[in-house]
């Protein structure tokens, strides 16, 4: 028997059949009637089939050409749509986003520089893209008093934001307690304060002032005076200078009160600016605790430039016949002396003087080391003074002595000065030369000392000189009436400046325990 097989390969849309004959065989082929009848039959079946399969393939082939030309109008249409929509909704290219910035830029500088502005220090920043934006920028910053030369001193502020940078940081410096009325000169010392973050940059700042004892009603204070603090490093300059400056004996608890009156010293380098300033001070004869009080009554004087103004005024000193070994006594006792322009104040007070009582320089540099502060008295102050010696009686050789002996004289209030001349003359019944051995006599309170000791010793008749009646204290001079006899050696004048005043011991833990070794990390 054979066995016929069919072969089918799929293709889209139809089944293509065709007949492999013979296939397999698996016998001697053997005919008969009825296989025969099989064979033909199965013949006639698969002519019909092929004969429906051609009608078929006929009827797809010409529905395939009708699908064919719509689906090509169809093509062609939405082609032309597609050209429109493309035509309405293209997006520039970079060069052309890029060529639009430029020419936006060189509007916005067309625009600073024909107000003045020059932008050469613009370019890389990020700017406004309209000259509407700038001119809201630039007319904010004059509305703050600012100047275009404030401008151009630093154009870079031109980058911050109204909305964003300096409303924000304004409000803040408002609320704190900056006066408004502070706020030209604020930003011109410190105009980087308005690319600040509130949050980030500025609070802290404040807090760590706060936590160095700086009252929080000072913080305006502080910052109006020395806004560049704001943008110092927590942990940088700002804690060492604190740090030094107790370890060399500073008082804790007036760490506040230093950096109040003067808080340039936190943007101070130890190594650079406090420490060679303390040890050139120590280097004149000024121990370092009493520098150490000098810098807490006042702190400005770290701020005299060592070797722009202390070193050629301490020569300048010398120069006028001040000697060496007074000069840690004449700077502790007038430590701006140090920090003026010094040779022509000495030169004209010298000049002066000497015209006036004949005052050698020798003599100058006498009144120089008893009473630096000479050097800023005025001239028509001096002429009243010297004046009213004369008055009294004084010749000129006799007020030239008075002068080297106590210059305080030419800075007294002239009326106490008559209310004591009168009781002298009138009560005390003494000689001139009693006042010219002993002129610092002026010196004193009239009802407070001189009437009160005066009115003891006449009810006990003791005759002495009037250094002995005053130049001591309360407690010493109620020791003196006591006396039998009255000590020679008491009536000696003494100092008029006291070091001493400036090494009293203190009770807190201010001072460093190893004030040698204080030193050592800031080298």
């Amino acid at each position: 028997m054979k066995i016929i097989s069919y072969a089918g390969i799929t293709k889209s849309n139809f089944l293509l059949v065709h007949a492999d004959l013979p296939a397999l065989t698996f016998c001697r082929p053997q005919l008969s009637s009825s296989s025969m009848l099989k064979v033909t039959s199965d013949y006639g079946k698969r002519s019909r089939l092929i004969t429906r399969f051609q009608h078929s393939v006929t009827d797809r082939t010409s529905a395939s050409s009708v699908d064919a030309s719509v689906s090509n109008q169809y093509t062609v249409c939405l082609s032309g749509k597609q050209g429109v929509s493309s035509s309405l909704y293209s997006r520039p290219s970079l060069l052309e986003m890029k060529n639009e910035r430029i020419a936006n830029r060189a509007k916005v500088y067309d625009f600073l520089q024909g107000i003045g502005i020059v932008p050469d220090e613009l370019d890389g920043l990020e700017l406004p893209v309209t000259i509407d934006v700038m001119r809201e920028r630039v007319d904010f910053l004059h509305n703050l008093g600012l100047t275009i030369e404030d401008i151009n001193n630093y154009p870079l502020v031109l980058g911050c934001s109204v909305k964003k940078n300096m409303i924000p940081v304004l409000d803040y410096l408002g609320k704190l307690g900056v006066r408004k009325s502070t706020f030209t000169g604020f930003l011109r010392r410190y105009p980087q304060v308005l690319h600040a973050s509130v949050v980030v940059d500025l609070a802290p700042v404040v807090k760590y002032l706060q936590g160095l004892d700086i009252k929080p009603n000072d913080i305006p204070r502080v910052l109006e005076r020395y806004p560049e603090v704001l943008g110092f490093k927590l942990e940088g300059t700002m804690s060492t200078s604190v740090a030094y400056l107790v370890g060399i004996g500073v008082a804790r608890r007036e760490v506040g009160g230093v950096l109040t009156r003067y808080p340039e010293i936190l943007g101070m380098r130890v190594g650079r600016v406090i420490k060679p300033f303390v040890e050139y001070l120590e280097g004149l004869g000024i121990p370092r605790l009493a520098i150490s009080k000098l810098i807490e009554q006042r702190p400005h004087i770290l701020g005299f430039g060592l070797e722009e103004r202390v070193k050629p005024n301490v020569d300048t000193l010398v120069e006028f016949k001040v000697r060496k070994e007074a000069l840690p006594l004449v700077v502790a006792q007038y430590p701006e002396i140090i920090g003026i322009d010094l040779k022509p104040k000495l030169f004209g007070q010298q000049n002066l003087l000497n015209s006036l009582i004949e005052l050698s320089l020798e003599d100058f540099g006498t009144v120089v080391e008893k009473m630096p502060q000479v050097v800023s008295v005025t001239n028509s102050t001096i002429l009243k003074h010297v004046d009213f010696l004369k008055d009294c009686g004084f010749s000129l050789q006799q007020v030239k002595k008075i002068v080297v002996g106590c210059p305080q004289v030419l800075a007294l209030n002239i009326d106490i000065m008559k209310l004591c001349f009168d009781y002298f003359q009138g009560e005390m019944k003494r000689p001139l030369d009693d006042l010219v051995s002993f002129p610092a006599f002026f010196t004193y309170g009239l009802q407070s000392t001189i009437k009160p000791r005066h009115k003891m010793i006449a009810k006990k008749g003791l005759q002495c000189s009037l250094s002995w009646l005053l130049n001591c204290s309360d407690e010493k001079f109620e020791e003196r009436m006591n006396y039998d006899t009255i000590d020679m050696e008491e009536m000696e004048m003494m100092p008029s400046f006291d070091m001493n005043t400036l090494m009293v011991p203190r009770s807190d833990d201010s001072s460093s325990e190893n004030e040698e070794d204080s030193d050592d990390e800031y080298v």
